[in-house]
């Protein structure tokens, strides 16, 4: 395609409206995997907040019923701490999600370069 653009008489229209239709072909498939993959994520962490506001909301009522202050810091204390832990597996939960994001997203461009330099590589 560069090559297309520095000598315009000298280049294959064929093979340049096939690279054209492959790159366009490559990216809408990359946008697919990136939006599903985004879906996904999405879910899993809308329901990780819900799963949340309800520990959220045990631990309230823990420490409203709480018969003394011990027992109300006790109440507050254990949830904090399994909140730490639930933030730290969501955090590497989410970067692992996003690992498999980006390489679903590269691989049909990544397949499409390949195929292309092989193509051209015959010639």
């Amino acid at each position: 395609m560069a090559r297309g653009l520095t000598d315009p008489k000298g280049q294959d229209l064929a093979e340049l409206s096939l690279m054209s239709s492959e790159k366009a072909q490559a990216v809408a498939a990359s946008a697919t995997a990136l939006a599903v993959n985004a879906g996904a994520v999405g879910q899993r962490l809308g329901q990780a907040a819900m799963d949340e506001g309800a520990l959220a909301l045990r631990a309230a009522t823990e420490m409203a019923e709480a018969r003394t202050p011990a027992e109300a810091a006790e109440a507050q204390f254990r949830y904090a701490l399994g909140w730490w832990g639930r933030a730290a597996s969501q955090a590497m939960t989410l970067n692992g999600e996003m690992m498999k994001a980006h390489a679903e997203a590269i691989a049909p461009i990544h397949k499409t370069a390949t195929a292309n330099a092989k193509r051209l590589g015959r010639r």
